[in-house]
């Protein structure tokens, strides 16, 4: 009942309004973030670190920021790959990198620097090597712990709940 006062107090003209600019908040960050990925050549332009597997380089909660150009991979490269059925990119270096000589293709062999051993227990069953059309992009920049909200919320659903909770009674009543 107060929902439907609160209606008639601010009118639906101002609710509708409240409405718009939000799905134009949503539409905006959506453009920007499509835009990025057209400039960055990467589904995925902005990634957060979500374990320990390369401290001391990165830790967890690091955002990194990552650009996929064209140009080879060398050893030694931070980059971010995908693999086939599993949803959680891995930011892993570049440990070795085998080239075709005919078509230039190339296959590249990753490890996190806190890990003992190379991610071939992370590909695919019978896989030894991620292809390049597997790399989602490489680390261009990082800022420390500035991710670590991410991490929380999925580390704690009830908090991710709380705080949509919050905006939502914040935003119907921030016109009192």
């Amino acid at each position: 009942m107060e929902l439907l006062s609160n209606a008639k107090k601010y009118g639906v003209r101002s609710l509708l309004l409240q409405g718009l600019t939000f799905l134009s908040v949503l539409t905006s960050a959506f453009m920007i973030w499509k835009g990025l990925s057209l400039f960055t050549n990467s589904e995925s332009p902005v990634v957060v670190v979500l374990s320990g597997s390369m401290k001391p380089a990165y830790d967890r909660g690091d955002i990194l920021f990552l650009h996929n150009g064209y140009s080879p991979i060398a050893v030694g490269e931070v980059v971010v790959y995908k693999i086939n059925d599993k949803p959680i990119p891995i930011v892993h270096r570049v440990m070795k990198v085998h080239t075709e000589n005919e078509t230039g293709k190339q296959y590249l062999l990753t490890k996190g620097d806190n890990n003992n051993a190379d991610d071939r227990g992370l590909y695919n069953p019978g896989q030894m090597w991620i292809q390049r059309d597997e790399i989602i992009g490489r680390v261009k920049g990082f800022v420390p712990y500035a991710g670590m909200g991410t991490i929380w919320m999925n580390d704690y659903p009830q908090l991710k709940m709380v705080l949509l909770g919050t905006l939502c009674v914040l935003s119907l009543f921030s016109n009192d």
